[in-house]
């Protein structure tokens, strides 16, 4: 790795991300973000960093992942503070506008999820995974990037991420990052700015079960039952606190036996909350 700290260059079109992305020699890492960036995207840059010779950063809210009524108009956008934040750790920032990523509204060709964008997250937010593999397609496509690092939080985003590149044959590997937490343990997140001071207490119910499902490791059982537990408690409005195969996205059998994604989806104040840990079961 480069021992000099890189300048960072911003650019709003895809003609100019070309034109960077060409001049790199080495290895290049793509972080792909919705911008309004905190301590967990930074995370994700420190290990692009680690991982390649430079780092490209896109900052886009995508509206193709976005359904109707939902807080497409009002996601923070700040890319001034993005800018700041990032200055120095990135070579460059890729931040076009609507129309520059999308010609046409909708486009004539998107990308699907397929089964897969349809269950958890997908089942509440219809045609969203769509939207999302598509502007991950086209913004690999735009950065050429060796390898692109995700947080592990949207753990049901990195999976079908990870089978949109196995599937498409595209050219990328794929690097997971640990989740990033505020001092309370709950996950960052761009939404977390929609909470107050009582509704991110509240939210930290998602911590406070991930942490006993991994206690209840390694029985699969146990993780389940904590799951149902905490359920049954209610301290948030749980749309699903589940055990799944990360092979399949569908729940655990009860034979199953080595990695388990457990998920957590609920809404706080309004504001929906994610949380995810990969336990491992060797028990019933």
């Amino acid at each position: 790795m480069p021992e000099s700290t890189p300048r960072t260059t911003l650019v709003t079109t895809k003609s100019a991300a070309r034109e960077h992305r060409a001049a790199m020699d080495g290895t290049v890492a793509a972080v792909l973000t919705m911008g309004s960036l905190h301590a967990g995207h930074l995370a994700l840059v420190e290990r692009a960093r680690e991982l390649a010779d430079h780092v490209i950063l896109t900052d886009f809210v995508n509206p193709l992942q976005f359904g109707p009524g939902e807080d497409y108009e009002a996601y923070p956008r700040d890319l001034e503070a993005d800018l700041a934040l990032v200055d120095g750790l990135v070579d460059l920032v890729f931040a076009p506008g609507v129309e520059e990523m999308y010609p046409v509204m909708p486009p004539t060709i998107s990308v699907s999820a397929g089964r897969a964008g349809t269950v958890l997250e997908g089942a509440a937010r219809p045609g969203h995974f769509d939207g999302v593999v598509t502007v991950v397609a086209k913004s690999l496509r735009l950065t050429d990037p060796h390898l692109s690092v995700f947080g592990r939080k949207d753990a049901q985003q990195l999976a079908i991420i990870q089978r949109l590149v196995a599937d498409l044959d595209l050219p990328v590997r794929i690097e997971p990052v640990e989740i990033q937490r505020e001092e309370t343990g709950l996950a960052r997140s761009s939404r977390n700015a929609y909470l107050s001071a009582d509704g991110k207490e509240q939210a930290l119910a998602l911590s406070r079960t991930i942490a006993a499902a991994l206690a209840a490791a390694p029985s699969l059982s146990g993780i389940q039952d904590a799951l149902e537990a905490a359920r049954e408690r209610a301290e948030i409005d749980w749309d699903y606190a589940l055990a799944l195969d990360p092979a399949t996205l569908e729940p655990a059998a009860p034979d199953h036996r080595g990695e388990v994604l457990v998920v957590l989806a609920g809404r706080v104040e309004g504001t929906r909350s994610l949380d995810a840990a990969v336990a491992v079961a060797t028990a019933p």
